[in-house]
Parts: structure tokens; C-alpha cells; sequence
């Protein structure tokens, strides 16, 4: 049974940092591709970053280079995402996912995922 459990979210200023996790049970997280999605309240998930070939490439949404890193701890099966700069407009619960297949066409939908966690609320206050 695959188990992906997000921790670390909370409230933070703008232009403060979070970092949240997603650790994985019954699913190697270097098998293929894993990400980071958001949904704010009224508006759709959206993909933010993701990581495949056990951290050897990554894929962020324009709205967030160069500020967020997504990174894979293999060993203890743990994604994270570092969140600097943080801004209102990031204000969502955080969602990890990982697809079944080693290669994803659109790694920002959703439908190519078919694991999530619970998600994680991440709030920024201006």
C-alpha cells in the first residue's frame, strides 16, 4: 500500500521560507517521477515542481523559478520543497504525488499521478 504523508506546512510572512516534506512508504520515490502540486481555495490544482530519475532532473511552474527547489532524499525516501521569497499568491494546502510510470507527458496534471498525500496547508500573510 503506497502512503505519501506531507508535514512542515504553516504561516509565514511574505518573503519568508517554509519547507515541506512528503515522506512515501510502499513506493520508491527514485522509481520515477514525484512532485509538489497546490490548489488554492475556488481555483484548480495546479503543478508547482517536480523530480524524476531519482533527482537527476526537475520541473518547475513558471510562478515559482527561482524561488522554490524540489529534492529527493533517497535513501530516506523523502521529498521535499524549500520555499524562499514566499508570497500571498503561494497561499494553498500542498500536495505530494508520484506517478506509476517512469516517464510522465505533462508533469504539471494532475491525471498523471495516481498517489497523493493528504496535503499540507501553507499560508502567507503580506
Amino acid at each position: 500500500q503506497v502512503q505519501l504523508v506531507e508535514s512542515g506546512g504553516g504561516s509565514v510572512q511574505a518573503g519568508g521560507s517554509l519547507r515541506i516534506s512528503c515522506a512515501a512508504s510502499g513506493y520508491s520515490i527514485s522509481s520515477g517521477y514525484v512532485g509538489w502540486f497546490r490548489q488554492a481555495p475556488g481555483k484548480e490544482r495546479e503543478g508547482v515542481a517536480t523530480i524524476y530519475r531519482g533527482g537527476a532532473g526537475t520541473r518547475y511552474a513558471d510562478s515559482v523559478k527561482g524561488r522554490f527547489t524540489v529534492s529527493q532524499d533517497n535513501a530516506k525516501n523523502t521529498l521535499y520543497l524549500q520555499m524562499n521569497s514566499l508570497k500571498p499568491e503561494d497561499t494553498a494546502t500542498y500536495y505530494c504525488a508520484a506517478a506509476s510510470r517512469a516517464y510522465v507527458a505533462r508533469w504539471y496534471d494532475p491525471d498523471e499521478y495516481i498517489y497523493w498525500g493528504q496535503g499540507t496547508q501553507v499560508t502567507v500573510s503580506s
